[in-house]
């Protein structure tokens, strides 16, 4: 027996320090450019090595959760994000900052797949409230980090926050040890011929995809709005920080929002809108000459981004129950594909464009999302797949 109450609690705490994950690097990019002198390029490519690691993380969690549950490796998962964030406060070189980054990001991966998948198998009904909800923390997590560095920076090292960061992590683990969680939903011996099936279900595959854009653009411009306001804006390091929780904290209130707004209205319906309104928030961040409409672009981006994960999770959740874990693992996979490509790509156009020219990816890849959504809807009519044979294992 499991008290989903607690499980839910352990799982948002765990989505809190995803959140720092996610965040901490893109927030710490202008001082790791400095201390390492190197260029947007190779800035780059460390969001591309958190991003690899995320991926690895997120290929592994649904299998290994399916089989033998989540406990266990959520608390491996936290155990190596807090020895990752030790490990980029005191790195002496680059190589150990990059190894230090690959621990954050395979903890991290696990984190945001198992505590996803966690909550969409505890959730009855309501699923796209529930992980809205759980969205919110990472929200928590993603604006605190650089709001608390723009304010700190200027009077503690960026190694000592750091560490402090990791240290914070303790207390999620501490708690997620103390609980129980469901039991593993393959325990007999996980359905390897049904498992791979699920690689080749174009349903899955067109949620995958959305993720994969989705996922993209929220690394990308959570890398590179700092960079973006120092460059285009002439802000300050520590200031520029302040703009980036704008595009976080417009990311958690909208999720507050559609807590609410998914137990009276289905989640497909109210992604269109969001979309859009990231589209319009993107364009107003790109083009705008002045400070404060950039920062209401920003605020928007965040804000519209908001509904896509909370939506295409809980479609997966309903239609693949018996291997959430697995079809979880999947789509979380495609997702953060798209994290490592596009944020070294818009690294890669903003040495040869400028930031501004670069960021054009973010409106460029609402417009395929939304090509996407409607041939998900489209299809939509399908059978879940809700069931498998119980028989059979690896």
């Amino acid at each position: 027996m499991f008290n989903r109450k607690l499980v839910f609690a352990a799982a948002c705490l765990g989505m809190l320090v995803f959140g720092v994950v996610l965040t901490s690097l893109g927030a710490l990019l202008p001082s790791l450019i400095e201390r390492f002198g190197i260029g947007k390029a190779n800035a780059g490519s460390l969001l591309t090595t958190m991003s690899v690691g995320i991926l690895v993380g997120s290929l592994f969690f649904g299998p290994l959760a399916d089989r033998y549950g989540y406990k266990g490796i959520l608390l491996l998962s936290l155990a190596l994000v807090l020895v990752g964030l030790e490990g980029i406060a005191f790195a002496p070189s680059l190589p150990w900052l990059r190894l230090s980054i690959v621990l954050v990001g395979l903890g991290g991966g696990v984190i945001n797949g198992g505590t996803n998948a966690v909550v969409s198998d505890t959730s009855d009904e309501g699923r796209g409230a529930w992980l809205s909800l759980l969205g919110v923390f990472f929200g928590v997590g993603a604006v605190g980090v650089p709001f608390a560095m723009g304010f700190l920076l200027d009077v503690v090292s960026y190694p000592t926050l750091v560490a402090a960061l990791g240290a914070v992590v303790a207390g999620p683990l501490l708690f997620t040890a103390a609980l129980r969680f469901p039991q593993p939903k393959q325990a007999q011996g996980f359905p390897l011929r049904q498992g791979l099936r699920l690689t080749g279900d174009r349903m899955l595959l067109l949620l995958g995809l959305m993720l994969f854009l989705e996922s993209g653009m929220e690394i990308t411009v959570g890398g590179w709005t700092t960079t973006f306001y120092q460059e285009q804006m002439g802000m300050a390091g520590n200031r520029a920080l302040f703009f980036l929780s704008l595009f976080w904290l417009g990311m958690m209130l909208a999720r507050l929002l559609l807590g609410t707004v998914f137990s009276r209205v289905p989640g497909t319906v109210v992604l269109p809108g969001f979309i859009a309104l990231a589209f319009l928030g993107s364009l107003a961040m790109i083009a705008s000459p002045s400070l404060p409409l950039a920062a209401t672009g920003t605020f928007l981006i965040g804000a519209g981004f908001a509904a896509a994960f909370p939506v295409v999770l809980g479609l997966v959740g309903d239609r693949y129950t018996a291997l959430s874990g697995t079809a979880f693992s999947i789509v979380f996979v495609m997702a953060l594909t798209g994290g490592s490509l596009l944020p070294y790509l818009t690294g890669v156009l903003g040495a040869e464009y400028g930031m501004r020219g670069s960021l054009l990816v973010v409106p460029a890849c609402l417009v395929l999302q939304l090509a996407l959504l409607v041939v998900v809807l489209r299809r939509s009519t399908a059978v879940p797949v809700t069931t498998l044979p119980a028989q059979g294992g690896a």
